[in-house]
């Protein structure tokens, strides 16, 4: 039974990937599919064989190149300097541009279902008008506050008792407070849609039918109590389009990948470290800048290799350590193969995610500022203690019975009328 999929997304660096996946997944079984996009996009977008569509009065931007980047959070110095950017930059500030889009797409093609990345509420905006069933896509742990565990990106241990559970009340609060800054702007954009308003920003995530979360629910803290529209549905480990064909450093040494942003973030100057600490150590380094970055900047001793890009899909098997910025995606592929990680955040959720790494025993945090000593030590520490190979290996077998089938697939076709006829999925091979 064909169906017609509407996706929209942005240039987010590491959250395209996982979007697309879901969107070339449901044209390879037959499906009309078509992508809402940046322009910067569009190549990625046609690599898995839909149709992109550019918007036309949202924002157009590339996340690799910082002077295109619409958010610039690479400018600021807090991360709620880097929220309020999010915030009035994509989620809240461009939502009537986002809605007026979606809303010319579905008037001129009916769709029978609206997937699009969470942060898009102007394209949910436009959605809930055009009163189609629709999809949020979370393309990395889920980072509102829930109850059964502290509010996330602090590092606090679970509550006990009274004084704890107030202690994670009064601070779920405070985080969510910034996003209000927001609901001038999306209310605007609603009632330009004949919406009533709505009295909070978090709780207009909430406005869809379903929360599809691409990421392993083994790697979340157990006890989390989510909403009942939520559903873990398994992280997409495609390697983007843009990557090339992989070339290994020479020689049996412990093969390390370094993989920091696809998206500008400043990184030069850690992937420098990271470079010179590997010299000192035994191993053989393979250090992928992306797109944003240009590898000819990156000074390196002879036994590390420097490339704009290798699929972390055929070189993670030949790995024993992965050291990244703790983006969602590689975290999953390194974990997908069992490869354990020394975490560097840069920023954005990156924090959030290193510390689940952590607290799962798979890998540890270091500072985006360490020095090349310290890297090393902790690249020593992670390559010669077992456990943490055996715990990124435990998570690699939880990885794989998630993704023995295409949930993702199966809950969109499910809002779609289609009866549930989830097969086994070949990316659960792909890790």
């Amino acid at each position: 039974m064909r169906k017609n999929f509407l996706f929209a997304t942005w240039s987010g660096g590491g959250a395209v990937p996982p979007v697309l996946s879901i969107a070339r997944a449901l044209h390879e079984r037959g499906h009309g599919v078509r992508v809402l996009a940046d322009r910067s996009l569009h190549d990625e977008v046609t690599a898995v064989g839909v149709e992109p569509i550019a918007w036309t009065t949202a924002p157009q931007g590339d996340a690799s190149d910082p002077a295109e980047d619409v958010i610039k959070d690479f400018e600021t110095r807090t991360p709620l300097g880097a929220l309020a950017r999010l915030r009035d930059r994509i989620v809240c500030g461009p939502s009537a541009g986002y809605a007026r889009d979606v809303l010319a797409e579905i008037h001129a093609r009916p769709a029978d279902v609206l997937v699009a990345e969470h942060m898009l509420l102007g394209v949910f905006t436009a959605g809930e008008a055009a009163k189609i069933p629709m999809a949020s896509l979370v393309t990395t742990v889920y980072l509102f506050p829930t109850p059964g565990a502290p509010p996330p990106g602090l590092g606090l241990t679970p509550a006990t008792g009274p004084l704890g559970r107030l202690r994670d009340r009064v601070l779920a609060r405070q985080m969510l407070k910034p996003w209000e800054k927001g609901l001038p702007a999306l209310n605007a954009a609603r009632a330009e849609n004949g919406l009533p308003p709505v009295d909070s920003v978090v709780g207009a995530f909430d406005r869809v039918d379903r929360l599809l979360v691409l990421s392993p629910r083994a790697l979340d803290r157990p006890g989390r109590r989510f909403p009942g529209h939520l559903r873990h549905v398994g992280p997409r480990l495609d390697d983007p389009a843009w990557t090339a064909a992989p070339r290994l450093p020479e020689g049996d040494a412990p093969l390390v990948l370094v993989s920091l942003s696809s998206s500008y973030m400043n990184q030069g100057a850690v992937l420098g470290r990271i470079a010179e600490a590997l010299g000192t150590l035994p191993v053989r380094g393979l250090l992928t800048t992306g797109p944003a970055v240009d590898p000819a900047t990156v000074r390196a001793p002879g036994n590390v290799l420097v490339t704009a890009s290798a699929p972390h899909n055929l070189v993670l098997p030949h790995a024993s350590v992965t050291i990244t910025h703790a983006g969602h995606g590689t975290v999953v592929k390194s974990l997908a193969a069992g490869v354990p990680m020394v975490c560097v955040p840069l920023g954005r959720d990156q924090a959030e995610v290193a510390s689940h790494v952590q607290r799962k025993g798979a890998g540890v945090t270091v500072s985006k500022s360490a020095s090349p000593r310290a890297i090393a030590r902790a690249v020593e520490t992670v390559l010669h203690d077992p456990s943490y190979r055996r715990e990124a290996q435990r998570l690699a077998n939880q990885i794989a019975a998630e993704t023995a089938t295409d949930r993702a697939v199966a809950e969109l076709e499910a809002l779609a009328g289609i009866p549930d006829t989830a097969e086994p999925s070949s990316r659960a091979s792909s890790g």
